[in-house]
């Protein structure tokens, strides 16, 4: 449909208060005028002016990027809202846009739905939304629907998103937490555990004058490269909530094999090494958002670490570790000291509201 006409002709809508009231969730004239002057124009006004209540594809279009559908969603609550390296606009896209892409799809569409907190200030939403468009510009996709909630006040925290996100997968792309083999070759695309200790540096609960930056970032790009360089990548993930040790037990668990990684290649910060032991945290469940874990079969291995580390994304990329045949399910660091210890799945909760 051509919505070139009814965008010339509609005016849209001011906010002319502070802050955001619940009369901006009530499905009046507050509510539009919100909609309009943060949302649909900073995000696509072309494709959001109509305001209906969805966005409607072709099915040819989706079809030529290849012969199934991907789907995911994923609900942002991160606190403070903006912190070193990014904010929750930023992530709520990159988040989405990588849940996509580690299953091998090309990331097409968005939704974004938020819930605001009564009082939440409107120069804050601006913020945000004109983030979540920057990104999604940047990473080639389209914000095309959504959905907007006022609560009253204490009912959440400021501000939370949930984005939806459709991708398509190429034609003989299978990606797979099952499909692991012993000899496989696991493989992390730079630092780990920098978004974790940046969201609780950024708290404010410690007096460091180190600055720690979050990674978040959109590595469709970087996961393209690595999949056209290798085409017989076993599994992708993006190492977030709960770390590379999550991941790692996860495959280990699907796939009913053995894994080991060395604790001397592993990419940390020194600043993060510290910053953990200070805390007495340990950084291999530390959270990420520019961060994938790649498990290769071993005739392509080298090819996926040097087309990794040839994106501007993977520059510090390393080989850390390998599938073996021991205890089906068990993780293990052999350490600098020559040792081993079990990297077991995280329990309870390590660090809160990271993403």
């Amino acid at each position: 449909m051509n919505v070139a006409p009814f965008i010339r002709s509609r005016r849209l809508g001011k906010v002319n208060v502070d802050t955001v009231t619940l009369a901006h969730g009530g499905g009046g004239k507050a509510m539009k005028d919100l909609i309009d002057d943060v949302f649909v124009a900073a995000f696509n006004p072309q494709a959001l002016a109509p305001l209906e209540d969805q966005a409607r594809f072709g099915l040819a279009d989706l079809a030529s990027h290849g012969d199934r559908l991907a789907f995911t969603t994923d609900s942002f609550v991160v606190d403070p809202l903006f912190f070193p390296g990014g904010d929750i606009g930023e992530l709520a896209v990159c988040g989405t846009v990588n849940d996509l892409a580690v299953g091998g799809a090309r990331p097409l569409y968005l939704s974004c739905a938020v819930i605001v907190e009564e009082g939440t200030s409107v120069d804050t939403l601006r913020r945000v939304a004109r983030s979540m468009a920057a990104t999604a510009r940047d990473a080639g996709v389209q914000i095309v629907t959504g959905d907007t909630k006022v609560v009253q006040r204490g009912a959440c925290d400021k501000l939370f998103i949930t984005t939806t996100g459709i991708g398509v997968i190429r034609t003989g792309r299978a990606l797979g937490v099952d499909t692991v083999r012993s000899g496989d070759m696991v493989l992390v695309n730079g630092l780990l555990g920098d978004h974790g200790a940046a969201i609780l540096c950024a708290r404010g609960d410690m007096a460091l004058d180190t600055l720690i930056e979050s990674d978040c970032a959109c590595l469709h790009g970087l996961i393209d490269a690595l999949l056209t360089a290798a085409p017989g990548i076993r599994f992708v993930r993006d190492a977030t909530r709960g770390g590379l040790a999550t991941v790692l037990n996860e495959i280990a668990d699907a796939s009913q094999v053995a894994i080991e990684i060395e604790e001397g290649v592993t990419p940390i910060r020194e600043e993060v090494k510290a910053f953990c032991e200070i805390l007495g945290l340990d950084p291999l469940y530390l959270a990420n958002e520019g961060k994938i874990v790649v498990v290769a079969p071993p005739d392509q291995a080298d090819a996926a670490l040097a087309a990794m580390c040839a994106h501007p994304l993977g520059q510090g990329s390393a080989m850390i570790g390998r599938v073996n045949q021991g205890e089906a399910g068990r993780v293990t660091m052999r350490t600098v000291f020559g040792g081993r210890r079990i990297v077991d799945m995280l329990v309870g909760e390590q660090l809160p509201r990271i993403c």
